[in-house]
């Protein structure tokens, strides 16, 4: 009964979300705040409707209600109930469910958001109404998570076991709420151009749902990454995977769209830019999750593959996104300029940033899709990795990152360059002696890593400087300096902070990818292998019972080469899965400060002396705790932004204007 109740809430969900769709259209169309009310209403209660479809489905999971199609594929009795609960968007069935909860409650909090114009209100709910309803009839009709088996089969097929980890409760979650938070983006830029209403208000409007979908898009970015990290047994966490690609296209798509959004809402310019990056964001989640889906491209990564229903999914990219990019061509010679800017200026810096921001995404555009496009046209077959990427993306996002900490330092419409460069002496020196000490201290000796902690460092430096030169530190009293400190918008905090996390991630991204360490050797018990400064000993090797598993766990000894750090042990195992007669491995961690001893149990072997032997993996990983310490600062530093009260739509007309400025050069900052 629950799991029929679940697949009227289904269908429930998509008559409400269509009838917003016609409410808000019929309100739009008469100047009614009522028919535009009830079209609001709709679409909560269609979030509501399939909140209690997902609830429904997890109860199926959870009860191993096998007689549902997709519980018997996905689950099995043996298996903890937490991965039960989190096998109900483990599949392509589930996950798209999860998208449409998500793009619903989005859709209902645009419903209840306050001061926004009716007309730009009332069309933003419809086209947002309008995505629902594209989605929830995909997978009512298509996908639907409730089709019943006649005969229910006596147990069902499981859970892949990669997926089998606390990361699936949470990765999926974050990574929609990043993918699907862009379609209100998308919506308020459709409605802005229906609306020809392109404006500061607008960018305003616009800013707060992009910082929060960019924010927890960067968590669930690297919350994936950590998993692959640990969890594929490889000692990487980035391979330029087309998965990977897909969800990192919107990331810089929505980062051009917040400094794109700013200069929007200061200075009226780039409107245009603003609302093409506004749907672009969006059009790369919707492309994201057709890659993902269809499986046109391979990828490890991928896990809810279907080309039929991906091919379905690529209808509704062209549909949502066509319509979208053709009404942009029709309005977009409309849409005014702004005030005019010189080109050292803050906006001028925007700018640059933005273009080389998008750059950057068109070439991992091209690197995503250029094999799949010449297969189709000549039928050969390549691949496109990491050397194509650290020959073409990389210098685009250094250039970008030697930019980035000179923008906040310059004034609006006019700055003075050379001002900028005095106050950010100090990061340059930094990020100088930075390099110097690198190719001297690490060995071996390379320049471009050198050069690159240099970078790192000069964005740690420069957002440091922003902060010095808006509180005055070092230049005024040390109350004074507080009190600029306790004054500075949230919003200023955040952007240095998400800066900083920027400069922290290339840190640990550069160390580790050009010193890291590895080694495999066939070890004996008591046996030892040596990667860099550090060392394993298998110590035993013993066979466990896990939930629904069995492993062979090996005890190891993690210890330095040189004896001048105490010894940990630390355990390493090769998981075997009955339910699907499928094989894991289990990495076994030793984090040292920053960095990382990552030990792999392999298959069993033999010694030269026919001794009996276990492959021992191990990795020498320097600094990679700061690889996912960055995407974390950053995603804090969006979370404080948003938390200002100037991203709060109407905030300014509640509050009494301040007294005076915390800073002099507020309009340069």
């Amino acid at each position: 009964m629950i799991v029929e109740l679940g697949a009227f809430a289904l269908i429930l969900a998509l008559v409400l979300s269509a009838l917003s769709l016609a409410l808000t259209t019929a309100g739009r169309l008469r100047l009614s705040p009522v028919l535009a009310g009830a079209g609001g209403g709709a679409m909560l209660a269609s979030a509501a409707a399939i909140a209690l479809a997902f609830a429904a489905l997890i109860y199926a999971f959870v009860v191993s209600d096998f007689s549902v199609s997709n519980v018997a594929m996905n689950s099995h009795t043996d298996k903890p109930v937490f991965y039960k609960v989190a096998a109900a968007w483990g599949s392509h069935e589930g996950s798209l469910l999860l998208w449409c909860l998500v793009i619903t409650v989005f859709g209902g909090a645009l419903a209840l958001a306050r001061g926004l114009p009716f007309g730009l209100k009332t069309s933003a709910v419809a086209v947002q109404a309008a995505l629902s309803s594209l989605f929830l009839a995909f997978a009512a009709f298509t996908s639907n998570p409730f089709f019943r088996l006649d005969p229910a089969p006596v147990q069902g097929a499981s859970l892949n076991p990669l997926l089998q980890d606390p990361a699936l409760a949470v990765h999926p979650p974050l990574l929609y709420g990043g993918y699907v938070g862009f379609s209100v983006c998308f919506s308020l830029a459709v409605a802005a151009l229906i609306e020809k209403r392109v404006d500061p208000a607008w960018g305003r409007w616009v800013r707060p749902w992009a910082l929060a979908s960019w924010a927890l898009l960067t968590v669930g970015i690297a919350l994936g990454s950590f998993w692959a990290y640990y969890e594929l047994g490889w000692g990487g966490w980035w391979f330029w995977d087309p998965v990977e690609n897909a969800s990192f296209m919107p990331w810089l798509a929505g980062a051009a769209l917040l400094h794109s959004a700013i200069v929007t809402e200061r200075r009226g310019a780039l409107a245009g830019w603003t609302v093409f990056l506004a749907i672009l964001a969006f059009t790369f989640s919707m492309l994201g999750a057709f890659l993902v889906r269809s499986g046109v491209l391979t990828s490890v990564h991928a896990f809810a593959v279907d080309p039929q229903r991906g091919m379905m999914l690529l209808a509704i990219l062209g549909v949502a996104a066509g319509a979208a990019f053709i009404l942009f061509a029709l309005r977009a010679p409309a849409i005014r300029s702004g005030a005019a800017f010189a080109p050292v200026s803050r906006e001028g810096a925007l700018v640059l940033n933005n273009l080389f921001l998008t750059a950057a995404a068109a070439t991992v555009l091209l690197g995503t899709l250029y094999p799949l496009l010449l297969e189709g046209v000549t039928g050969a077959t390549i691949s496109v990795g990491p050397p194509y990427f650290n020959a073409v993306f990389n210098p685009l996002m250094i250039v970008a990152c030697l930019i980035l900490p000179a923008g906040p330092l310059l004034a609006w419409k006019r700055g003075d360059l050379k001002g900028a460069l005095q106050r950010l002496w100090l990061a340059a020196a930094l990020a100088i002696a930075a390099a110097f000490a690198a190719f001297f201290l690490f060995e071996p000796k390379k320049a471009l890593a050198a050069a690159g902690l240099g970078v790192g460092a000069w964005l740690i430096g420069g957002a440091l400087a922003e902060l010095g030169v808006r509180t005055k530190a070092f230049r005024a009293p040390l109350a004074e300096t507080l009190r600029r400190a306790k004054g500075l918008p949230l919003g200023a905090w955040g952007m240095a902070l998400a800066h900083a996390g920027l400069g922290v991630f290339i840190l640990g991204a550069v160390v580790e990818t050009s010193f890291k360490a590895e080694a495999a050797l066939a070890l004996p018990l008591g046996g030892e292998v040596a990667a860099g400064p550090w060392k394993a000993r298998l110590d035993a090797v013993q066979v466990i019972e896990g939930p629904n598993y069995l492993a062979e766990q090996g005890r190891l000894t993690i210890m330095p080469v040189d004896g001048r750090a105490p010894e940990r042990v630390i355990t390493a195992e090769r998981r075997f899965f009955p339910a699907g007669g499928q094989t894991t491995t289990e990495v076994g961690l030793d984090f040292r400060g920053l960095d990382d001893v990552y030990a792999v149990m392999g298959d069993r072997a033999a010694t030269d002396d026919g001794e009996r032997a276990w492959i021992v993996r191990i990795y020498y990983n320097p600094w990679a705790r700061l690889i996912f310490l960055g995407p974390a600062l950053m995603a804090l530093g969006g979370l404080i932004s948003l938390l200002d009260r100037r991203l709060r739509v109407g905030a300014g007309s509640r509050v009494k204007k301040a007294a005076q400025p915390v800073e002099p050069v507020e309009a340069q900052a």
